[in-house]
């Protein structure tokens, strides 16, 4: 407790004090705190869960999605609970102990890591912005290397593979859908019919924070999303429902479900509703469309995304090189 004591006067006094006379006070309070009895008359263990709820709360106002907060909130809590400190008292080699440990414990990727390390730099931020803490804990701790690995992406051959295999009109519709679009699985499903303007083949869709954006697809997408919606005999509004009654808005993990099962049957490694996103990226870019027009139509808020979703075929550098170089 001596050494909380010395540290909290510390971290308070460190804007107004230089180096060497920051270490002379570490020897005053060390040497007038030594042989005293420290006595907690009383610790608010509310502390740490108020400050999280705030946290949360001003998340929520700046527009993130449940699913974010429900992944911010487990990561800090997840900390905290290994920590075992007041969040006001966490240093910065609490933090780097605690990723070294989780990392070992769960054999967690290296991404994994920096996604934590991200999460909690967002938090104490916040917690020094708010003037809970006077420095972040997080500013020493460097984001975590990685390596650059090249996702996959369909093939040509897969993505007629999965159509010519389709036994529903709505799988046909969800995977074009999909394919042309590129938009999130979890736009798709709140997608309503009457969102659909057939005529100039578009639609508009609620991206991450609330963001409206409009999205395209081809004629084939056209024509059996039609198709699909004209055999339907149920009044649900969605766009995409369940094949049984009573026909419910379908979800995000029926359509993963589904996705998956098709993949084993057809012998497709990995088939998930994110890889059509990344392999329309891809395409995009191997046949020369602007980044910065692939960054509008994907709805990401930093190019930086999307050069990461896109990746470039080896074989169309080599043609570059060519081209402008050799």
């Amino acid at each position: 407790m001596k050494q909380q004591i010395i540290i909290d006067v510390m971290q308070q006094m460190l804007p107004h004090l230089d180096n060497a006379q920051m270490q002379k006070l570490q020897k005053v309070l060390e040497y007038t705190l030594h042989g005293c009895e420290i006595t907690v008359l009383e610790e608010n263990d509310n502390d740490n869960s108020q400050l999280v709820e705030s946290f949360i709360s001003a998340k929520r106002i700046e527009g993130c999605s449940e699913k974010t907060l429900k992944y911010y909130r487990t990561t800090i809590e997840t900390m905290l609970i290994s920590v075992d400190k007041s969040i006001r008292y966490i240093q910065t080699e609490d933090l780097r102990s605690y990723l070294i440990n989780y990392q070992n414990e769960k054999q967690s990727s290296r991404v994994t890591i920096d996604n934590i390390r991200r999460i909690l730099s967002s938090f104490f931020s916040w917690m020094e912005d708010e003037d809970y803490i006077l420095k972040s804990p997080v500013r020493r701790i460097h984001k975590v290397k990685t390596a650059a690995n090249i996702k996959e992406t369909y093939t040509d051959e897969d993505l007629e593979k999965m159509r010519d295999n389709c036994t529903e009109l709505r799988d046909l519709a969800m995977i074009d859908m999909l394919a042309s679009t590129g938009m999130r699985i979890g736009e798709m499903v709140l997608l309503n019919k009457t969102d659909i303007n057939f005529n100039e083949r578009e639609c508009v869709v609620f991206g991450k924070g609330d963001k409206e954006r409009i999205v395209y697809f081809d004629a084939r997408t056209k024509i059996h999303l039609q198709n699909y919606i004209d055999s339907r005999t149920d009044d649900n509004p969605a766009l995409f429902v369940t094949l049984r009654s009573p026909h419910e808005r379908i979800k995000i993990g029926g359509i993963e479900s589904r996705l998956r099962e098709m993949g084993k049957q057809l012998d497709i490694p990995k088939v998930h509703p994110h890889k059509f996103r990344r392999t329309l990226a891809t395409m995009a870019i191997d046949k020369g469309m602007p980044i910065e027009q692939l960054q509008q139509l994907l709805g990401h808020k930093r190019i930086d995304t999307t050069l990461q979703y896109a990746m470039v075929k080896q074989s169309n550098v080599k043609l570059a090189h060519k081209k402008y170089i050799g």
